[in-house]
């Protein structure tokens, strides 16, 4: 059986109504859930899968039959239902008090935005952008202000790459990378569904796929040849959707442009220094 209710209910809601009607798999998937909705939601599919004793396969067909189009779009209403539902944050007095108890979390965050980061990936993350004929960076949604921001920065150390700001022609061009081409994807959440897009498509060119995201456990990490893990001061898929923040990788895209130019010495010493330049002859009184 599939919903066939109000289109504003709530997830939890469908699973109560629906769970007794579900086949076998999907009501082990359906309790599963409603045993620990939090813990479902900063859960991939495979994941949840795996808790429930069932296939894959068993997820996506039980997030379908509660009427979503599959398990990334139930895990969104979950989260959203959350956010409704949760108490309002106490201790937080006046505009001042979000913006600093915002900065003292990311303060918190901080130490560990290099904790998944290994000797080995680094090396492998500047030395494919280094070397790739053809460099394309795909960043979409709450990302795209860093695919914009890596591009100018990685051209101020000489190394030119493309940025285009619509997902299409993000898509199209990762289309055309080859063998010895990078495509440099940046997504938060590691779910975006133009990112990927694009991931796959310069995979199936012979091309190098390198990712930047906040969370190990995401599509985009499973799929990328290269993948840097920067945690996000918020923790959780769900807080990740409320309070979504960038503020880890751009500091993380900095130090990775700074170990660029010092691979690249010269090279990116003569780059700087044509740049130091033009900013120079830009500057009015």
């Amino acid at each position: 059986m599939t919903w066939t209710g109000a289109p504003e209910a709530l997830p939890t809601a469908r699973i109560a109504a629906l769970a007794p009607s579900l086949q076998p798999s999907e009501q082990r998937v359906a309790e599963t859930i409603a045993a620990d909705v939090a813990r479902a939601i900063d859960m991939t599919a495979q994941e949840l899968a795996a808790v429930a004793g069932v296939g894959r396969a068993s997820v996506v067909r039980t997030a379908q039959s509660l009427g979503y189009e599959g398990y990334p779009q139930l895990r969104v209403a979950l989260a959203r239902e959350g956010v409704a539902t949760a108490a309002p944050a106490e201790g937080l007095e006046g505009s001042l008090g979000v913006v600093q108890a915002a900065i003292d979390r990311f303060s918190r965050a901080l130490p560990h935005a290099s904790a998944g980061l290994t000797e080995a990936s680094v090396d492998a993350f500047v030395r494919a952008l280094d070397e790739g004929r053809r460099v394309i960076v795909s960043a979409n949604g709450l990302s795209a202000p860093l695919g914009y921001d890596v591009a100018l920065r990685l051209a101020s150390a000489g190394r030119p790459v493309e940025y285009m700001p619509d997902a299409l022609a993000q898509r199209i061009a990762a289309g055309q990378l080859r063998a010895g081409d990078v495509l440099l994807a940046i997504s938060g959440s590691g779910s975006s569904g133009a990112t990927i897009a694009a991931v796959e498509a310069a995979l199936q060119g012979g091309a190098t796929a390198l990712a930047l995201t906040a969370f190990s456990r995401s599509p985009l990490v499973s799929r990328a040849t290269v993948a840097l893990v920067v945690p996000s001061p918020v923790q959780s898929f769900q807080n990740e959707l409320l309070q979504t923040s960038r503020a880890g990788m751009a500091l993380v895209i900095e130090a990775l442009v700074e170990a660029l130019a010092a691979h690249r010495g010269p090279r990116a010493h003569d780059a700087r220094d044509a740049m130091l330049a033009a900013i120079s002859d830009s500057l009015r009184e």
